[in-house]
């Protein structure tokens, strides 16, 4: 499986991604310059945490006219698989390429620590594979908390395109569980294709012993269980 790890001006996850994906799970992965006008023939695109140009305007609004993301819609568009985490799902909802905007937290405040989330559909790429009440995955972001109209989160839900929620440790729902404030709990959401991801929480961090939490890999092996059976099908 080729992965390709987009880096953009102020991208500070990029290197944790490659590091995951390669060293942890095995993975071919190339490194994608925000410039470049390919993507390397990969099987899939991430689009990673961080900084991207500094955040100025809104997080993402200025990397999504990186030339890179030209390629990165048209691969979306044509089926290929997207992943987008933290900063990365900012600049896919900026894209266009995912329903909803992520604000600001409710507290105002960056949070950075350990949260708890659980898969909301068993069906999808980032799930289906995930047996697990609820998995450990660290948070990083000031503006994450994740907004959508009613009409529109009704309909995702209908249609099977709420990944992740925030939860207890037991897996259950609640308002003291969620870190920022998002509609329903939500820390990741799919498009209606579902070939297109973003998540806030960071899985690539929590794929290593080392680290004390390896609950991230069960996310990235549900990925590549999927597109091996996709791609090489």
């Amino acid at each position: 499986m080729k992965f390709g790890i987009i880096t953009f001006p102020g991208s500070n996850c990029d290197q944790d991604m490659i590091t995951s994906l390669s060293k942890e799970l095995n993975q071919e992965v190339v490194s994608l310059w925000h410039k470049d006008t390919s993507i390397q023939n990969c099987d899939a695109i991430i689009v990673p945490g961080g900084f991207s140009y500094g955040d100025y305007l809104r997080s993402g609004a200025i990397a999504r006219f990186s030339p890179i993301m030209n390629n990165v819609i048209e691969f979306a568009n044509n089926g290929g698989f997207v992943l987008g985490v933290c900063n990365g799902f900012q600049i896919l909802c900026e894209a266009g390429l995912l329903p909803g905007t992520l604000l600001h937290n409710t507290s105002h405040k960056f949070i950075s620590k350990n949260c708890y989330i659980k898969a909301t559909s068993n069906a999808l790429a980032l799930t289906k594979e995930i047996t697990s009440k609820s998995l450990k995955i660290p948070i990083a972001h000031g503006e994450g908390r994740y907004y959508i109209d009613d009409q529109s989160l009704n309909k995702m839900f209908e249609n099977d395109q709420i990944t992740f929620q925030y939860c207890d440790q037991d897996g259950k729902l609640t308002d003291q569980s969620n870190p920022n404030g998002s509609v329903q709990n939500i820390a990741g959401v799919c498009n209606l294709n579902k070939n297109v991801f973003g998540m806030m929480p960071h899985p690539e961090r929590a794929t290593s012993k080392i680290l004390g939490n390896i609950d991230g890999k069960e996310i990235f092996d549900s990925l590549i269980s999927y597109l091996s059976k996709k791609v090489y099908a």
